[in-house]
């Protein structure tokens, strides 16, 4: 019931910008086409803060609306001590879906909300046992991004993972490059 409704929240919120994004004095022309993110992320997940490199690949198909795919892997583990035991934990990746919806605020600045859905694998390791799973997700998240000469530009966002059976959520921290096509 909880990740429904922050879901119809995250639907209704791209909805209300729809409609002031309309009136932004941009060309359409000007805000459409594919686009590729690298980043850097960072996701605190209750005792665990993993690190990953995240990829995003996307199509603005119009000024206000578009949609991504992102993958994602761990680039360091983290170690923490849970009931008393150390247990090292490494994201192995991460895959979602998204359908984003853009406010210009400025001819290369814009302001985003997106929601989607996707999959996480954890691997963790604890006295000498390794076991590793896989959670599904709904996504939810705001950032902003700005194109320095309109093609190449950064993006920073937060995304937070409701995981549909597991012991806890997400909030995932990403800043990276952005090239327009």
């Amino acid at each position: 019931m909880k990740t429904a409704l922050i879901a119809a929240a995250s639907l209704a919120a791209i909805a209300a910008v729809m409609p002031a994004a309309a009136q932004a004095q941009v060309a359409a022309g000007d805000n459409v086409g594919a686009y590729v993110n690298l980043n850097l992320g960072i996701a605190d997940a209750g005792g665990a803060d993993i690190k990953a490199v995240q990829g995003r690949v996307g199509y603005r198909f119009h000024p206000n609306l578009g949609v991504e795919g992102e993958l994602a892997t761990g680039l360091e583990s983290d170690t923490d001590t849970i009931g008393g035991v150390r247990v090292n934990q490494k994201l192995k990746h991460q895959a979602a879906g998204y359908v984003v919806g853009f406010l210009p605020i400025m001819p290369n600045t814009d302001i985003l909300a997106r929601v989607g859905y996707g999959t996480t694998k954890i691997r963790a390791r604890a006295a000498g046992v390794s076991a590793s799973g896989s959670e599904e997700s709904w996504n939810f998240g705001v950032g902003a991004q700005h194109h320095f000469d309109g093609v190449n530009g950064v993006r920073v966002d937060y995304t937070r993972y409701e995981f549909d059976g597991g012991p806890g959520d997400a909030d995932v921290w990403t800043i990276g490059y952005s090239r327009k096509f």
